[in-house]
């Protein structure tokens, strides 16, 4: 009796490290700017909290239609704002806003609700992968691998990179005077393939620098991410 109690506390303890192990990651989208006054709240809580949990991947993106008000964000790009305004069509939406989050590619939230943010998380987190995707780095590129058992559809897998952090002295605009600091910078973002799912998918891209490193597996027409992957 008492070894059969350690055999099936050994087994509880190996089925709890697995699931830890294999725990689905919800991507989280940010769209802010440093020239939007409402938005510093929000990247604090994007600093502060979103970006240093294991179960989200968090990605800021900085948009760059505030640039009119006196401050040019340094970190802005017109394909973000772009991605963001795709988002809004796909939805539905006729406009855009800061700051704003997008949960799993499919829920639109204001970015200074920390409260509902997390909600929308583990609303996510409980929806079962029909994607597996992975990383890896070989020498001086990555190898993207993708299987998936069902037939969700045409899907885009996406290769990100992102600074980790950086602080910006704002000198003028609507935040003038303020120091800010920001997390998971969006550097670059690159579609890297179209797949059906029908056969698995094994894709190389040039992994140039050393910043961290996500692949998101997306539903066409900015739908619903349907996994994700990161390489620090």
């Amino acid at each position: 009796m008492i070894r059969l109690s350690g055999f099936v506390a050994l087994f509880w303890m190996f089925l709890a490290s697995f699931t830890a192990a294999s725990e689905k990651a919800v991507v989280v989208e940010l769209f802010t700017s440093q020239g939007c006054s409402s938005c510093p709240p929000a990247d604090k809580f994007f600093h502060e909290n979103l970006s240093k949990r294991d179960d989200v991947i968090a990605l800021s993106l900085h948009v760059d239609y505030w640039d009119y008000l006196g401050w040019k964000d340094n970190l802005a790009s017109p394909a973000y704002t772009k991605r963001q305004r795709n988002y809004a069509r796909a939805a539905g939406h006729r406009s855009v806003y800061t700051p704003q989050m997008i949960i799993g590619g499919k829920d639109h939230v204001v970015g200074n609700h920390p409260y509902e943010v997390k909600d929308l998380i583990a609303a996510h987190k409980k929806k079962k992968s029909v994607v597996d995707v992975s990383i890896e780095r070989s020498g001086n590129r990555f190898v993207i691998r993708a299987e998936t058992s069902q037939s969700p559809g045409a899907m885009v897998v996406h290769l990100v990179r992102y600074r980790p952090a950086e602080t910006v002295e704002i000198k003028h605009g609507e935040n003038a005077g303020r120091s800010l600091i920001y997390a998971n910078i969006v550097e670059d973002w690159d579609e890297i393939a179209q797949w059906d799912g029908k056969s698995p998918l094994q894709v190389k891209a040039p992994g140039r620098g050393d910043l961290p490193a996500v692949v998101i597996v997306q539903k066409r027409s900015f739908g619903p991410i349907l996994a994700a992957a990161k390489l620090k």
